[in-house]
């Protein structure tokens, strides 16, 4: 199991929002689990439960993307680096599915294709 160390929960638990109401899962784990997820790329219902309830995992990383928080936390850590004299690209590609090339002939980009609608 991975978890984060006390030093690497400092950093970041400072951008953490605060907690309304009811107690929520310990931070430590459900950041982990996150990790976890990110790393491996196992679905979050596929994650081990010494993480915490999978629907934590999910509703946290859901609701603190869209609240700005990992945003914060990686430009703080990107602070810490210093400069570097190295540029890494992503080789990363999509395979588009079979049928994907019939949608212009079909007309469904009606700004690029001038064939007919499909009916």
């Amino acid at each position: 199991m991975f978890l984060l160390s006390n030093t690497q929960m400092a950093r970041i638990s400072q951008f953490f929002p605060l907690a309304h109401g009811l107690v929520r899962a310990d931070d430590r784990r459900v950041i982990s689990g996150i990790i976890f997820v990110i790393r491996n790329g196992p679905k979050r219902r596929d994650v081990p439960m010494s993480y915490g309830p999978h629907k934590a995992i999910q509703n946290r990383f859901i609701r603190w993307s869209e609240m700005g928080v990992f945003g914060r936390i990686f430009v703080e850590l990107a602070k810490g680096g210093g400069g570097t004299e190295e540029t890494m690209i992503d080789a990363t590609h999509l395979k588009a599915h079979r049928t994907a090339a019939s949608l212009l002939k079909k007309g469904l980009f009606p700004s690029i294709s001038d064939a007919r609608k499909a009916a």
